[in-house]
């Protein structure tokens, strides 16, 4: 048994796309979704080592909770978050596969950095996943906005602490420190929780960066965040194909083998009745 953990969880398109992988593959097994509350993770965790489950995904609120319950490898260690775990010899071992996910999506989305920064909203767990990704690319200077200024100063920190040689600067929330933060970027790339399970229009105009990507996803592909890049001419894409490569990284640090990710999402956009949007690079998700 494999399964996800999060707080909501019932939206989560991960058993559909996990089951799909596991069927491909021809593997005895099951992943099924459970509701835990922020409350109630040392319990839930304990609980799922008691009933044999064999590995899992971490949603929010639990990703940086996670590290001191498991053993994290390098990246997660690093990024301070964990979204997979698997049983490994009597203890949790844990990875981060969201930065995997990231940097497969901007391997298939054919967009160049060159040395222009990337603006980046939020400070969470995936910020810090995209923040390692972005490391990885050689991206050397990140503007970060977020609404909570204390976890703002915590995620400059960690950054700096981390990846001494990305410059990582601090954007207010407001209209005109983004429109100012706009120009300057190349990029932008939404990892808040604007989208994910409210109506609200994204507050900012995102004209002058020149592709968006969203870590958000809806069944139509258009979160309020790529709504408002559209409106701005803005090239953007949803979340969906990084959840699918994200997902089959987890799917390999399980079991071993490579996954159906290009099965998995076209499979799941032909469900959604949504158009294609952006092939990851699948080597970037192993």
């Amino acid at each position: 048994m494999f399964g996800i953990i999060g707080d909501p969880v019932d939206h989560s398109l991960s058993p559909l796309f996990q089951q799909f992988f596991l069927a491909s593959a021809g593997l005895d097994a099951v992943y099924v979704p459970f509701h835990v509350c922020e409350d109630g993770l040392d319990v839930a965790v304990a609980g799922l080592w008691q009933l044999g489950v064999a590995g899992f995904n971490v949603t929010v609120p639990h990703k940086q909770s996670m590290i001191p319950m498991v053993v994290p490898d390098s990246d997660a260690c690093k990024i301070g978050a964990v979204n997979t775990v698997k049983r490994l010899e009597g203890r949790w071992v844990g990875a981060n596969t969201d930065w995997r996910g990231f940097a497969a999506v901007m391997g298939g989305f054919d967009h160049q950095l060159n040395l222009a920064p990337v603006l980046l909203f939020g400070a969470g767990g995936t910020a810090r996943a995209v923040l390692h990704a972005l490391a990885h690319m050689g991206v050397i200077k990140i503007l970060v906005c977020n609404r909570n200024p204390s976890r703002l100063r915590d995620f400059i920190a960690h950054a700096k602490a981390n990846y001494p040689g990305v410059e990582v600067a601090g954007v207010a929330w407001s209209d005109d420190a983004v429109r100012d933060a706009c120009e300057q970027a190349s990029l932008a790339v939404n990892t808040t929780s604007i989208g994910l399970s409210d109506a609200k229009a994204f507050p900012f105009s995102l004209e002058h960066t020149s592709a968006a990507i969203d870590a958000v996803y809806r069944p139509d592909g258009c979160t309020p965040f790529v709504e408002m890049a559209n409106r701005a001419g803005v090239r953007a894409v949803d979340g969906l194909s990084m959840l699918v490569a994200q997902g089959a990284a987890s799917f390999r640090f399980w079991h071993g083998i490579s996954a159906d990710g290009e099965g998995a999402l076209r499979w799941l956009e032909r469900r959604m009745g949504r158009e294609h949007t952006v092939t990851p690079d699948w080597d970037l998700a192993s």
